[in-house]
């Protein structure tokens, strides 16, 4: 039952992602411990930042 309930919410958020526009998702799974952590990524298709300024972006703001 809760991964029947996991799989439909995963399934929403793609819908919703690519209605606004967005590529993706690119799912990243990581295990620790016995709990596993899933993390979706998009990336807008109307974006003119690459992912190399989104990062140093997000340093710089965490150096203020």
């Amino acid at each position: 039952m809760a991964e029947e309930l996991a799989t439909v919410k995963h399934t929403e958020s793609i819908k919703e992602g690519q209605e606004h526009g967005q590529v993706g998702p690119f799912i990243m799974r990581r295990t620790i411990s016995n709990t596993v952590y899933e993390v979706a990524v998009y990336f807008s298709q109307t974006s003119r930042e690459t992912l190399n300024d989104k990062i140093l972006r997000l340093i710089r703001n965490e150096i203020r």
